[in-house]
């Protein structure tokens, strides 16, 4: 099924129901192009390039498939808490990818943090979120608002030059806990896009709200804290005196 076949749903298609949603796939011949022109081009680009940045070209090749084509694309349409996981998907593995196999060379912390931690709350204001529901353009444009500087920062990040990104790494962590806490104990469900397809799956609109919070909360952070602390480790040692 393509997303572009439904101009008056959102980009991902209609909602599917737990009996359909495995075949839900996003087949939009634009999108499926684009990957398959950025794939070829990005094999071409690695083609002599270290293991490491081929095999971070694969995760990424393989997050955006997930996050774009998979019926997980179509199921971030019936539940809140699967577009969460969708934005897991894009902050957490597609950018760290894309910064493994082409790292910005002179990636700034602080601009790439700012524009992090605006698209990653902008996402979740009630007004924005019903714009990129209603909106191809700016679904992909808030997309793009989440990956591009998501790239940056962990190009910075692993590129170790000073704490700096690490602390930003986790401010971000805190954030996404302060999020996490907002959308679990809100009293009143924040997205009216859900209230009609969060039944279908068993759970209240309130419920998917929550359960939104939860899968922010341990398995967004916790990842992202690990990281935060394995790279401040290498970090320490690599100052130790030797």
């Amino acid at each position: 099924m393509s997303a572009a076949t439904h101009p008056d749903m959102p980009y991902c298609g209609p909602p599917p129901t737990p009996a359909d949603w495995l075949g839900s796939w996003n087949l939009d011949p634009v999108l499926i192009g684009a990957f398959l022109a950025l794939g070829i081009c990005g094999a071409w680009w690695l083609r002599g390039a270290a293991k490491a940045r081929k095999a971070g070209f694969g995760l990424a090749a393989f997050a955006a498939a997930i996050a774009f084509i998979s019926p997980l694309c179509a199921l971030s349409v019936a539940l809140f808490s699967a577009r969460t996981v969708h934005h897991l998907v894009v902050m957490a593995i597609l950018a760290p990818a894309l910064a493994l196999a082409f790292p910005w060379r002179r990636a700034a912390t602080m601009p790439a943090f700012l524009g992090l931690s605006g698209a990653l709350w902008a996402w979740h204001i009630p007004q924005l979120y019903s714009a990129a529901w209603d909106y191809a353009a700016v679904y992909w444009a808030m997309q793009a608002a989440l990956i591009l500087p998501a790239w940056v920062f962990f190009s910075a990040l692993f590129q170790e030059r000073s704490p700096a990104p690490i602390l930003g790494l986790m401010t971000l962590v805190a954030q996404m806990g302060l999020l996490g806490a907002l959308l679990t104990f809100a009293p009143h469900p924040f997205y009216p896009e859900h209230l009609a397809h969060a039944p279908v799956w068993g759970l209240s609109a309130l419920q998917d709200q929550q359960l939104a919070g939860l899968i922010m909360w341990v398995p967004g952070m916790i990842p992202l804290a690990l990281l935060a602390g394995v790279l401040a480790w290498r970090l320490l040692r690599r100052d130790q005196p030797a």
